[in-house]
């Protein structure tokens, strides 16, 4: 476990391959714990409460999880970017004997998560270390067609790759995915939107069936901000979105159908060829 009361300075941290250092310090405003990367709030994971999702994107995500099959049934998961695995904790906690496998980068990253915010022992959660798409591709075929859920929450920095924001990376991300199966991707943008409403685009060429969900603000382009995207080949559940609306943060934004045609309208897919990386945020990436 995490030292109780750590100060920022003497906080457990680990040297990434980029040179810039990871550190879990305290949550100021939560209680539990921080992973912070190069001075930017990562993660944030309560060891008492893993159900606790303090940041507002990752809660509306939890969220979707939750509504996800039966309530308490097992997942097959796949999550890239492992941040201080706060979802992999979430759906332990949530849906015990899930299946879970984590793709992350950095080595380091992993070793202090594990030492300082230690999983469950029962918890049947697999590391893999590689870049993203490679291992994507690399997983084994007994997974393919069979995973409920797929989180894509990767960041080099303060951006997210240009590699994994393509229709060619989602094309190989749908086919993990159970028929019925659900893809979240977290996107990070600003005024107007240009990358996220390129990402929603992008995303629907390759599964029917979207929502986004985000903060009334950010959605209208007002702020820098998180907004989160939820794709299946499947028709997501229209008792979902009531679900979604309700449980928060609020104010909450569930943007589908015409809404989402409007949004994205004149927006080129990205490709392989063309790809930019997600913008840089000209504040935290993560909503307090």
């Amino acid at each position: 476990m995490a030292r109780a009361h750590l100060e920022p300075d003497d906080a457990p941290r680990a040297r990434l391959s980029d040179g810039t250092v990871a550190r879990i310090v305290p949550s100021r405003f939560a209680g539990g714990f921080e992973l912070e990367v190069d001075g930017t709030p990562q993660s944030h994971v309560d060891p008492g409460d893993p159900t606790h999702l303090h940041f507002e994107y990752v809660a509306r995500m939890g969220a979707v999880i939750d509504g996800l099959r039966m309530p308490g049934q097992p997942l097959t998961a796949v999550h890239l970017g492992a941040g201080a695995l706060t979802l992999p904790r979430y759906v332990e906690a949530t849906r015990p004997g899930s299946r879970q496998q984590v793709i992350e980068l950095e080595p380091a990253l992993i070793e202090l998560v594990r030492e300082h915010l230690p999983l469950p022992r029962r918890a049947a959660i697999r590391t893999r270390i590689g870049d993203a798409r490679e291992r994507l591709a690399r997983l084994p075929d007994a997974l393919r067609g069979r995973v409920d859920l797929l989180v894509s929450d990767v960041y080099s920095g303060a951006q997210t790759p240009a590699h994994l924001t393509t229709i060619e990376f989602y094309t190989d991300a749908a086919a993990l995915l159970a028929p019925d199966g659900v893809l979240l991707v977290n996107v990070a943008d600003g005024g107007g939107l240009a990358y996220a409403r390129r990402q929603i685009a992008t995303v629907r060429e390759v599964l029917a069936h979207v929502v986004v969900l985000a903060e009334v603000q950010v959605l209208k382009g007002r702020r820098f901000g998180n907004l989160v995207i939820a794709a299946s080949a499947a028709p997501l559940p229209t008792a979902l979105l009531p679900r979604l609306m309700a449980a928060g943060p609020h104010p909450a934004k569930v943007a589908h159908g015409a809404e989402l045609d409007e949004l994205v309208r004149g927006s080129r897919p990205a490709t392989d060829a063309d790809a930019t990386p997600s913008p840089r945020p000209t504040a935290s990436l993560f909503e307090r």
